[in-house]
């Protein structure tokens, strides 16, 4: 799947989760899954305990959080 296919699985919308990104048509942030991974977790782990995802799913979010860490302004919140 090209970037930006992957892409459009994430959404920010005001009236959802308060505009933070989402995996869309869910309330899964992209932090969550993030974090998840970051804690250790496999895909299959993120997955089994958010069934509504794909692989797919957290591949945009991988995608998506690279992106920001490309950008200039972006802080790391410590």
């Amino acid at each position: 799947m090209e970037k930006t296919e992957l892409l459009k699985r994430v959404t920010v919308d005001p009236s959802v989760a308060g505009g933070k990104p989402c995996i869309r048509n869910t309330r899964i942030y992209v932090a969550t899954i993030l974090d998840g991974l970051a804690e250790g977790l496999t895909v299959d782990q993120l997955i089994d305990h958010y069934p509504q995802l794909s692989p797919d799913d957290v591949r945009a979010s991988l995608l998506y959080g690279a992106q920001l860490a490309q950008e200039n302004t972006w802080k790391l919140a410590v």
